[in-house]
């Protein structure tokens, strides 16, 4: 359920690559994200996991003796049933009505269905169907060159540590994302940007795909 400026990034893209055989990372957005439920407060929805150090994303299992699927629908519908297109919900309905094993399943489905609502056009493919083993940059540029890109979309975040050069030796341009949060109507008080993309969906419904 990643937040809107990875929708806004696979609205870009005419190719998008998930990176499934990159590294988990603990505690961070991979299993979770944050939505509202109240003034100025958030709660996380979680995927728990079974995690070994140095996993990646694709090897690592879901914990299913927790019912995550259960209180992830029962979160939404506690602070989401007055949102004015709440009824949005059941477009989810497919997330948690599968049995998924692996986090990368569970992801790439919740994140597809957030496609279709914001009728996002990029083809999808998992990097680690094209069988690079490289690392860092050297693997986004690989990656770039196995599908015959000329252009790479960047989040903003990545300048600490993308290595530019590497991209133009072989005559490819990075592009530089830039993402401005779109305010919409939303429960319990003031704003709260980079919650789930699901809270703009409750709020906003089909018209979110010309908002991003």
């Amino acid at each position: 359920m990643p937040y809107l400026g990875y929708i806004h990034k696979m609205k870009l893209s005419d190719v998008f690559v998930f990176l499934d055989d990159a590294q988990f990372k603990k505690n961070e957005w991979q299993n979770r994200n944050r939505v509202k439920i109240g003034k100025g407060q958030t709660t996380w929805i979680t995927v728990p996991v079974i995690h070994k150090f140095g996993q990646k994303i694709n090897e690592v299992l879901i914990k299913t003796s927790v019912p995550w699927q259960k209180q992830h629908k029962n979160t939404l519908i506690t602070y989401y049933s007055k949102a004015s297109c709440f009824h949005m919900i059941k477009k989810f309905e497919e997330l948690w009505n599968q049995n998924f094993e692996k986090l990368v399943d569970a992801n790439i489905t919740s994140i597809k269905i957030l496609a279709e609502i914001f009728d996002v056009k990029a083809k999808f493919i998992l990097s680690s169907s094209l069988n690079i083993n490289k690392t860092k940059t050297e693997r986004l540029v690989s990656i770039c060159k196995e599908l015959g890109a000329k252009t790479y979309i960047s989040g903003i975040g990545a300048k600490e540590y993308l290595d530019e050069e590497l991209f133009r030796r072989e005559k490819i341009e990075v592009v530089w994302q830039d993402f401005k949060h779109p305010i919409y109507p939303q429960l319990y008080g003031d704003f709260i940007p980079n919650l789930s993309a699901i809270d703009m969906v409750m709020n906003v419904g089909e018209r979110c795909k010309d908002m991003i």
